[in-house]
Parts: C-alpha cells; sequence; structure tokens
C-alpha cells in the first residue's frame, strides 16, 4: 500500500521544460480526485486527492502555496489508513520553489521531510516514525523542482507546440534525490472531467527511471486542452498492480 500512495502523488511529478508558458497558476484553485485500485479484477474507490492553491504573504515576499493531500476513504482506514500532505511554497510567477514540505501516515509508518531551496542547494531535514531527525545538503540542476510544483509548471505551458510521439526529458527531486522522468505527448482524447463535463484533453505518458512504475505507456495523464489544463483522469502501473485517479470536482479554476 505504501507504494500505491506515493504513486497517487507521483503522478504529479512531470512537466516540459523547455516551452512557451500560455498563463500563471492563481490562487483558489481546488481539484479533487478519486483515488482506485484494481483488487481482484475490480477498480476499487480508495481514497481522496486534494489539491489547492492559495497566497501567502510574509514579512519579505509573498509565495503561492501548492498543496496535495491523499486521505483513505473511513471505510478503509481499518484496513490500511493513510494520511499524506504534501506542500511546497513557490514563486508565483515563476513557480520555482522555496521551500517543500511531506508528512506521511500510512498503516501508522510515518515520515516528515523539509526541504529549502537556496539556488542550486537543497538542504533538507528527515525524520522516520521514531529515529532521530537527520539533516542533509545536496546539489539539484537549475530546472529541477519538488514533485507538486511541476505538475502546476506543465499547465502553464502551450502543449500546442508538442507533435504526437515527441518526447521531453526533465528532472525531480524526491526522497533527497533527483530522478529523471520523461514526458511522451500521444495525442489528444475526449475525458469526461467530472463537474466540468466531457472535456478534449492531452494525453500524455510518463516515464521514469524507478521501480515504482512499470510497462511502457501504461502510466498516462490527461489534461483538458484548453488554458487550464486541468488534470482529469491518470492512470498508473506499478509492480503489485494498477490504479486510477478520476477527477470528481474543479473550483476556482
Amino acid at each position: 500500500m505504501k507504494k500505491i500512495s506515493f504513486i497517487f502523488c507521483y503522478f504529479f511529478v512531470f512537466c516540459s521544460l523547455a516551452t512557451m508558458y500560455s498563463q500563471t497558476i492563481k490562487s483558489g484553485e481546488k481539484l479533487v480526485f478519486a483515488g482506485s485500485y484494481n483488487m481482484s479484477g475490480l477498480m476499487t474507490q480508495l481514497a481522496q486527492v486534494t489539491m489547492s492553491t492559495e497566497n501567502v504573504t510574509t514579512a519579505k515576499n509573498t509565495y503561492l502555496h501548492l498543496s496535495c493531500e491523499l486521505s483513505t476513504y473511513s471505510k478503509w482506514d481499518s484496513f490500511f489508513k493513510i494520511r499524506d500532505l504534501y506542500e511546497t511554497y513557490v514563486n508565483p510567477a515563476t513557480l520555482k520553489p522555496s521551500l517543500y514540505k511531506r508528512n506521511i501516515d500510512e498503516g501508522g509508518w510515518t515520515k516528515k521531510e523539509k526541504y529549502v531551496f537556496k539556488g542550486n542547494t537543497v538542504n533538507s531535514t528527515s525524520k522516520k516514525r521514531n529515529r532521530p531527525e537527520t539533516q542533509k545538503t545536496f546539489t539539484i540542476g537549475a530546472s529541477t523542482q519538488d514533485v507538486i510544483s511541476l505538475l502546476y509548471k506543465v499547465r502553464t505551458m502551450d502543449l500546442n507546440k508538442f507533435k504526437v510521439g515527441q518526447t521531453q526529458a526533465l528532472m525531480i527531486v524526491f526522497d533527497e534525490k533527483q530522478i529523471p522522468v520523461t514526458l511522451k505527448y500521444m495525442g489528444k482524447e475526449t475525458i469526461n472531467a467530472g463537474n466540468l463535463g466531457s472535456k478534449e484533453c492531452y494525453k500524455l505518458s510518463i516515464g521514469a527511471k524507478t521501480d515504482a512504475l512499470k510497462g511502457k505507456d501504461k502510466n498516462l495523464i490527461w489534461l483538458t486542452a484548453d488554458s487550464k489544463k486541468v488534470p482529469a483522469l491518470l492512470k498508473f502501473s506499478i509492480p503489485v498492480g494498477t490504479g486510477q485517479l478520476t477527477l470528481t470536482s474543479a473550483s476556482g479554476i
């Protein structure tokens, strides 16, 4: 189940870093997804994923706070209770992160992480369960971002510039290391997008140098083919099975 919860949030980790920006992400957006996993041949809804944005002002700066919260439905809590929260504070114009926080509780297994970004350097603190807190400093590439801010980054891109089959290499930072990811554009399809109704969407395939994902073109995401590029559907394949995230409601977009 730990891998399942990781994948639910991992699917918010990709973007193209070399295209023109077409819009900015605004405060007050809320996206809600139903997270399902294939159990005994049936796609069963287990959890809710909620993504939201808000402005946060400090004495020196204004940030856009991006959050992604994953919670199992109460009827599944006795089987395997998940309460995960991913947060990042970014520059509202560039979406470059300044602070990333991860707080997970999965069946009683807990972990807290905090990354402070300073140029190409990340100062991290990490604590697992009752173990002592550890600290680490490591270097990342100039365009490497955390797993949450990257989805919002891709939504500012002009995906009409992509050709079917075109790929783009990118990089995320997760668990105090960089992970190469490949994005492939696969054309357009019409998808049900919750309260937004039926929408034409950009279809994208995700590949990564990790054993968490399995199969060629089996890990997919559909973004509405408009200026908002709202994630409407996400499908994943991992060594222990398959699942999906389905948009149920979008507000403030």
